[in-house]
Order: C-alpha cells, then structure tokens, then sequence
C-alpha cells in the first residue's frame, strides 16, 4: 500500500521546512529519492503528488520538500503567505537547505536510513542538485528536469543594475497575480560566491551517472540549457522528451489522476535511469 509521512525540519535561518515521503509499505528501505522544486514553486505544485505516487508504485521512496524561504510556511505550504521570506532567500540558503534534507535521509532518525540516495531537481532545484551533488558523494545519481544553467536567467539580465539601486525587485507570479520581492542580496550572493554558485563549473565536476532530461517546447528555460549542461559535462546522459514543456505536460492546479503524457515519458526515463547498475 502507498503511505505518505510528513516531517517538519528546520531549514536557514532555522525557517521550517515542510517535508513529505512517500513510499510503498512492502518496501520501506527503497532507495530513496529526493526532490527539489523550481523557482515560485513548492513541493505539493501542480503533478508532483502523482510522479511521488508513481515512483513509489515503481519500487522509490519519494522525499519532496519546501525550501525554507520559497514563501510557503509549513501551515500554508501551497501559498506564498510569506513574502518576506521569499524576498530574503539566496541560492546559498538553498543549498543549506538541500543538505539538511540529505542529512535527515541518511541520519535514520526518523525513516529508515537511506542506503542508495538520488537526486532529482527541477528547473532552479536542478541549478541547485547539481552543485550539490558534484560537492556531496553521498549523491549517488543525479537527474536534472528542465534545469537552468546560470542563475542569472532566473532575471532579465537588464534588470540587474535597477535592482542593485533600488535594493529590491519584484518579479509578478502570472498564475497567482502577486509581485513577488527579491532583494538585492540574491544578487550579493552571487557575487560573494561566484565559484560555487557557477552551475555549469560545477557541471564540470559531476562524477556520479547523471541524467540531463528536457522538453524540446520549454519556453521557460530554453533547450539550450541542457546542452551547456551536457557540454559541460560529456559522460552525462541526455534524452530531448518531444513536445515537452518546463512542466512536462503537468499544471497547478492539476485535476487529472494519471500523468500528463510527456511526464509519464520523463519518469520512465528516470525509472530506467535509476534501475540501470553501474
């Protein structure tokens, strides 16, 4: 049977982090694999509920979880009630965070430890998988779903100088209508950090398998994104999914009770990927 336990961990600055794992019954020691979602996004978005299903259907422990300053808060975790939150975060918290994360799976604390971890990020959780896991070998594969590249075209680049006078930009969120703040000190981290928070350096360093998977209809973040990241690194896998979009098929609010087409396609790719011995 398909069971799901949820989990609070304390994130940057000691925010919670809503934390959710989903699994199959008969096989609570699965490998384990964890997810980090995108920019303006959150753990329960649109289809990742039914990939968590799925993958546990499939033979994985799915763990999915909120970043601590994503503007979510662990009572409210699909709605942005804490902009203040979402203005201060930086791609360093991230990073902070994803380690707890990793940290909690392997401790056996809470669920059975993880003998196998893999990594899945999507769009700027695969920016930020992928600088984890050329740091932390305890990352044993990694797949990048839609990913960016660089950072910096989470932004229109014009918009940088602005930002730096003002201190603050605000970026509208199409699907709810809100602005949403990001302070100037996202860009401050960058540039404090430029050599870790270089995605495609770090690309480079990658020694794990590792999977790059993109729609070739991502209007969001281009096709082209994925072949730096492959350039960058040429023992990494590939797969184009035809007609895929940045969310594979998948819309939040989504009504459905199966997986978009092209999603479906991107976790039995996935699946494959991670069945495969190395």
């Amino acid at each position: 049977m398909i069971k799901k336990e949820f989990f609070t961990l304390s994130g940057a600055k000691g925010r919670g982090m809503l934390t959710d794992l989903t699994y199959d019954d008969k096989f609570r020691d699965a490998p384990l694999v964890i997810f980090a979602h995108g920019f303006k996004g959150f753990k329960d978005w649109g289809t990742h509920n039914l990939v968590a299903n799925y993958f546990a259907q499939n033979g994985y422990r799915f763990l999915k979880f909120n970043f601590s300053h994503n503007g979510t808060t662990p009572d409210n975790p699909v709605d942005f009630t804490d902009l203040i939150a979402f203005s201060d975060n930086t791609f360093s918290f991230e990073l902070d965070d994803l380690t707890t994360v990793i940290d909690f799976a392997y401790s056996g604390s809470s669920i059975p430890r993880a003998n196998e971890m893999y990594l899945i990020g999507h769009s700027m959780g695969g920016g930020i998988s992928t600088i984890k896991a050329a740091e932390d070998k305890r990352v044993k594969k990694l797949v990048s779903m839609a990913s960016i590249s660089s950072f910096h075209n989470l932004w229109p680049k014009q918009a940088e100088e602005q930002w730096r006078l003002q201190g603050i930009m605000y970026m509208l969120n199409s699907r709810t209508n809100q602005q949403m703040p990001l302070k100037a000190s996202l860009l401050d981290d960058l540039d404090k950090n430029p050599g870790r928070l270089d995605i495609l350096a770090k690309a480079a360093q990658i020694t794990q398998p590792w999977l790059i998977i993109h729609g070739d209809e991502d209007k969001t973040v281009p096709l082209s994104h994925a072949k730096q990241l492959k350039a960058a690194q040429p023992h990494a896998d590939f797969i184009v999914i035809k007609n895929g979009d940045h969310t594979f098929g998948g819309t939040h609010p989504y009504a459905e009770n199966t997986l978009p087409a092209q999603l479906h396609d991107f976790c039995n790719e996935v699946i494959k990927f991670f069945n495969k011995e190395v």
